[in-house]
C-alpha cells in the first residue's frame, strides 16, 4: 500500500519547477507498489520529471500527450498531438507500437510496456488509481542520459 507520504512526495517532485534530482525519484519508486499489466489498460496522459535527461526535450518537441494501451498485444507508447489538435501514434519516432508485460525491475514484478522496434522497456508503478509512476529502461546506449540515469515520468488516466 503506497503511504501518504509517497503519495504527497510524488506530487510534490511532480510540481518541481526546475530541476528534480533522480535520487529523490528513485525513493518514491521504491515506495510505490507494483501493478500488473492487465489493470492499465485505457488511455493515459503523460508527463516527465524534469531531471535534464536528453528525451524530455524529444518528447516536447514531438508534443508527446501520453500512452495508450488498448490491449496487452496493443500499446501505444508514443500517443502525440498534431498541429490541428488530433491524437496519432507516432509509430515513426517509436519504431513501431508495444506490447504490455508483466516483467521484474529493481527486484519486484510490475507492468512493463515492451517497445517492438527498440531495446526500451517503460515499466510502471501505480502511485494512485488513476497515476502511474514511469521508468525508462533497456539498452543503457539507447535509455540512459550521459551521467548514466534514467528518464522518469508519469501517467494519469485519460
Amino acid at each position: 500500500m503506497v503511504t501518504l507520504q509517497t503519495a504527497v512526495r510524488f506530487n510534490e517532485l511532480r510540481a518541481v519547477d526546475g530541476p528534480v534530482d533522480p535520487v529523490e525519484l528513485d525513493k518514491v519508486w521504491a515506495g510505490l507498489d507494483t501493478v500488473a499489466a492487465s489493470a492499465i489498460l485505457g488511455s493515459w496522459r503523460g508527463f516527465t520529471f524534469s531531471t535534464g535527461h536528453p528525451i524530455e526535450k524529444t518528447l516536447a518537441t514531438s508534443s508527446w500527450h501520453g500512452k495508450r494501451f488498448d490491449a496487452l498485444d496493443d500499446a501505444k507508447p508514443l500517443i502525440c498531438r498534431a498541429e490541428d489538435g488530433s491524437l496519432y501514434s507516432d509509430v515513426k519516432s517509436g519504431r513501431g507500437e508495444a506490447s504490455l508485460w508483466n516483467v521484474e525491475f529493481r527486484g519486484e514484478v510490475t507492468a512493463t510496456m515492451v517497445y517492438d522496434g527498440m531495446p526500451v522497456l517503460d515499466h510502471f508503478k501505480r502511485v494512485d488509481g488513476d497515476t502511474l509512476m514511469g521508468i525508462m529502461n533497456g539498452k543503457p546506449s539507447v535509455v540512459l542520459d550521459p551521467a548514466g540515469r534514467h528518464f522518469y515520468f508519469g501517467l494519469e488516466r485519460a
